[in-house]
């Protein structure tokens, strides 16, 4: 059966995991002011979904809360990397490292392998990386490796490290400056196809266990019997009983719970053209000058962009809903990126940038005057429940958002004395997920694959039922009609944002998303209508 040829039965989501506005409306109806849920969640983040669906996995009845979208926050952000916890190591936390390589492989190889593949790394061994570095590098490949088999992650899923000619260099990197390079490092890690999809299917998976998953609902006060909310979209106010709370809203953790103290870091992306630094078969680990363990990650995303990132910068004030990238950390980035490439990126070439805010917990004494860098603050996670009984969990990293939840949902099930068995996500397949044999029988194209899972097919009988649907939103990027349907129908997508921001990624570009703005809301428009 060719890609085209799907047939219609296939066009079916996952039972029970469509979000839709018709949901939405019913379950928003049945929560504000109906009976107590078990547990209610404050945002809809990677953890806080991924709260959600520990806790509905675990029989608990669930409602699940963000002031936004899904994934609106941090979860999006990321530079879409499952870490194994190398610069855990590297730095002396090797419990959480650990922990990292162990969640690392339950997504590869369990519960997400359609989303989360192997991405292989070079780090070019040019004259700024002295002998000396290249050893110290390569003894922490070797070591990640080390917790990879540790974790029992299999070989054929992480390939492992090896040392790289010039010439080998060249051809994973042709972008590289040539003068001087002696070789390069081949590493591999763990890769999300789109961290904000991921969230997705954290959350359309939950709903499929029956939690209520609720858009555009703002928490305005939380205690540990409940919330005071306000439902953005009418403005109408009302209260959503609970048995147990959990505050998962990430940099925003402090404003819902007295005591919590929350100190952001700013991680940003630069967006580039991919045929600015022509083909790239790997990723680039680009040494940072005078850092022993920090690189600059070039990241060829496979529609026709590259990210270039990440700095991890302090950041005071009140956090914005969406954080501006500073022009110095654009400089810092190409200055980087710079220090390796043939021809040089210029500031005209960064078509898009994005930064991401941490909620990384502080724990510096208050008054004792002391500053760190934000670098050096634990990534461990944390999980303090409130006089009043609500749990918040914060810190940690992207990679280990199920752990952050199933200790989150421990927490409330304590707090709310709730009876819960143990948690069953480390064995609980995503929406989409299957083994990696069955996935690449698929009938349907690659790339979709690797963003719908099982359900690719599906997506792709839309078009065959609509050929209209099969034509591109962009003619220089690979999102169809369908795809922007199926969020309208199946993913919980409101508006044109959620769709070019979040769904997809089209938004990241601000000249992409200008020239699919008439699309998004033209399909809205018929969708919404549709459910209507």
């Amino acid at each position: 059966m060719s890609p085209t040829s799907s047939p219609a039965h296939l066009a079916a989501p996952v039972p029970g995991s469509s979000l839709s506005a018709a949901r939405r409306t019913r379950d928003l109806a049945r929560t504000v002011g109906g009976p107590a849920v078990d547990v209610l969640v404050v945002g809809l983040g990677a953890t806080g979904a991924g709260a959600a669906l520990d806790a509905a996995a675990r029989g608990l009845t669930v409602a699940a809360v963000d002031a936004h979208d899904l994934a609106f926050g941090t979860s999006r952000w990321s530079s879409k990397l499952i870490h194994g916890g190398l610069r855990y190591l590297a730095s002396g936390q090797l419990d959480v490292a650990h922990e990292s390589a162990v969640e690392r492989g339950v997504l590869m190889e369990r519960t997400a392998p359609h989303l989360v593949g192997a991405q292989p790394f070079v780090l070019p061994l040019t004259p700024l990386v002295s002998r000396g570095q290249a050893a110290l590098a390569w003894a922490g490949f070797r070591a990640g490796d080390g917790l990879r088999l540790a974790a029992r992650t299999a070989r054929a899923t992480l390939p492992g490290p090896r040392r790289l000619s010039a010439v080998e260099t060249r051809n994973l990197a042709p972008a590289l400056r040539t003068d001087g390079l002696r070789g390069g490092l081949l590493s591999w890690d763990g890769r999300l196809t789109d961290d904000a999809r991921l969230v997705t299917a954290l959350a359309r998976t939950a709903a499929a266990k029956g939690a209520r998953i609720l858009t555009r609902v703002r928490a305005l006060e939380l205690t540990g019997t409940g919330a005071r909310v306000r439902d953005e979209l009418t403005g109408e106010e009302g209260e959503i009983r609970a048995r147990a709370v959990i505050n998962a809203s990430g940099v925003w953790a402090g404003e819902l719970v007295d005591g919590i103290r929350i100190r952001p870091s700013r991680g940003t992306h630069l967006v580039l053209r991919a045929e600015r630094l022509g083909s790239l078969p790997a990723g680039m680990h680009i040494p940072i000058p005078g850092e022993t363990n920090r690189f600059v990650l070039v990241l060829p995303q496979g529609d026709g962009r590259v990210y270039v990132g990440l700095t991890d910068e302090p950041v005071d004030g009140p956090v914005p809903d969406v954080p501006k990238v500073p022009e110095t950390d654009i400089g810092f980035l190409l200055d980087v990126l710079g220090s390796v490439l043939d021809v040089p990126v210029h500031r005209a070439d960064v078509v898009g940038a994005f930064a991401g805010l941490r909620p990384l917990l502080d724990t510096t004494p208050t008054g004792s005057g002391e500053e760190s860098r934000t670098a050096d603050i634990s990534r461990r996670h944390a999980v303090l429940t409130s006089p009043d009984g609500v749990v918040t969990v914060v810190g940690g990293k992207l990679t280990t958002y199920r752990r952050m939840a199933e200790d989150a949902v421990d927490a409330a099930a304590s707090a709310g004395r709730l009876h819960a068995g143990p948690s069953p996500t480390a064995a609980l397949p995503l929406v989409g997920a299957a083994a990696a044999a069955r996935l690449a029988t698929l009938p349907a194209p690659r790339r979709l694959v690797r963003r719908y899972g099982t359900e690719a097919a599906a997506v792709q009988a839309l078009a065959a039922q609509n050929p209209q649907l099969g034509d591109l939103v962009l003619p220089d990027h690979p999102v169809t009609r369908a795809e922007l349907l199926w969020a309208v129908r199946h993913e919980g997508a409101l508006d044109a944002a959620d769709l070019l921001d979040r769904r997809t990624r089209i938004g990241l570009v601000t000249e992409d998303r200008a020239a699919a703005l008439k699309t998004a809301e033209e399909i809205l428009g018929e969708a919404l209508a549709g459910q209507g």
